[in-house]
């Protein structure tokens, strides 16, 4: 299980915060068929995607890329002592899985220059904070945290209507500390870090490209989040906001890569995670970086 991918002038590093059982396969894409979820069952198991019971298997980690210039975080994961109550493994979490993960990877919380979020569901924003003395504070002091906008106005628009509580606990306090930088889609770093726009899970859901001169590597965030998804471009998990719209993004995203050099780090594909796309008939494969 490889935590750490250099490509070009890039490292790449893996913290993993939890990696486990998911929802039923039935359950999370509601165009998968048990007929479908048969003949995929030998390779999903074999790569550790789906347990025995037909459960999807789903890592839930963030990548620290370090550029020649920066140290960049992308999605923070779930977080410890945040109200989840729908989700009892991420509820009022106090383990430190994730602080150990990132001081393995000779990582301190001060050394993070940018935190930056794909979208802002909840295991993907959940350590943008901590709690400090019954406060929601920034977890990485020095961090401007990037948050593309059209993700951050609807959320916004959400939370104005009926409270959620990750934007309310880990997306609020970094604007009211004044660390957000709320971009569009032209937003760049230098010459090594791009935005690629890649809506339908949530509308203003974006990918993250980093090289110079090129897309060395890319996180995918919750564009797919099992391998069945390249296999079968068309299924959109019921979480989708738009799932004809994230079916044709993922379509997209996947020729885009596909027979290229760049290394996909995906959200939550099992463990190593990364790969790259191959092109499978009329699908693709994510072959993994060992």
């Amino acid at each position: 299980m490889s935590l750490s991918f250099s490509v070009g002038d890039l490292t790449i590093q893996r913290v993993i915060e939890q990696e486990t059982s998911f929802l039923p396969a039935l359950d999370m894409f509601p165009g998968l068929t048990p007929e479908v979820l048969a003949e995929n069952r030998g390779w999903l198991r074999q790569a550790k995607a789906l347990d025995d019971a037909d459960v999807l298997m789903l890592c839930f980690q963030s990548y620290i890329i370090k550029t020649p210039h920066h140290t960049i975080l992308v999605d923070s994961c779930i977080g410890n002592e945040k109200q989840r109550p729908g989700r009892p493994k991420w509820h009022m979490k106090t383990d430190d899985t994730y602080l150990r993960g990132l001081a393995a990877a000779g990582i301190s919380v001060a050394d993070i220059d940018y935190v930056m979020c794909t979208h802002l569901h909840v295991d993907h924003v959940g350590w943008n904070t901590r709690l400090e003395n019954g406060r929601w504070v920034p977890t990485f002091p020095k961090a401007r945290y990037v948050f593309g906008r059209s993700e951050y106005d609807y959320w916004h628009e959400q939370n104005a209507k009926t409270p959620v509580p990750p934007f309310g606990d880990s997306v609020l306090p970094i604007v009211e500390a004044k660390k957000a930088d709320i971009v569009g889609n032209d937003f760049a770093i230098g010459d090594h870090v791009r935005i690629l726009p890649t809506p339908g899970h949530t509308p203003g859901h974006v990918a993250f490209a980093f090289g110079k001169g090129k897309d060395s590597a890319v996180c995918s965030g919750d564009l797919m989040h099992s391998p069945l998804q390249t296999r079968y471009p068309e299924f959109s998990p019921k979480f989708d906001v738009d799932p004809q719209q994230a079916a044709a993004t993922r379509r997209n995203f996947l020729e885009r890569y596909c027979d290229t050099d760049t290394l996909c780090c995906t959200a939550h594909f099992p463990s190593p995670s990364a790969g790259k796309i191959r092109r499978k008939g009329n699908a693709f494969t994510c072959e993994a970086m060992a």
